[in-house]
């Protein structure tokens, strides 16, 4: 179970430098008329319940849950949140790669919290480690510092165009 479990928790990493990478490509294969945001959302919804499938067939859980887990874990889904909430589906699921007009946000937490969306999921894992082996978690965290330094070297030359 152990490597089945590794699989499934670094299994989205490859999906979105893909996407990150090559978003003509994606764009393409979206076809016209179709949201790529809107796809992409979907599909990272489907690989994010593969990852949590293999977080939770390694896990131990006990109750009631260690009293780091609550704050970690509140304020993490907040961040998570907060970002949704002000970027949409098309601002968190690479709608400027897209070749969408995405608006600028300056409101917290960004300006403040760098990644913050990055930065809320690793904290919301932090709070799991009294259950899921170290192992588990690091892979998922290792993911995501990869993804916050792939994103940040973006070119904007390098941008999707929308099909009509």
């Amino acid at each position: 179970m152990g490597l089945w479990a590794c699989i499934g928790v670094i299994s989205p990493f490859p999906f979105y430098y893909f996407l990150w990478t090559n978003p003509q490509t994606w764009v393409d294969l979206c076809g016209r008329g179709r949201d790529p945001c809107k796809i992409m959302a979907m599909l990272s919804h489907f690989i994010k319940l593969l990852q949590f499938i293999s977080l939770f067939s390694v896990s131990t859980f006990s109750c009631p849950p260690p009293l780091y887990f609550w704050p970690l874990f509140i304020f993490g889904q907040f961040l998570n949140f907060r970002v949704y909430q002000l970027l949409g589906e098309s601002g968190t699921y690479y709608g400027v790669r897209f070749g969408k007009t995405i608006p600028w946000v300056t409101e917290f937490p960004f300006g403040v919290i760098r990644d913050p969306q990055y930065v809320g999921s690793i904290l919301s894992l932090l709070a799991c480690l009294s259950w899921v082996p170290f192992l588990y978690i690091f892979l998922w965290v290792l993911g995501y510092v990869f993804m916050i330094q792939v994103e940040s070297k973006e070119d904007p030359t390098t941008r999707a165009k929308p099909l009509s």
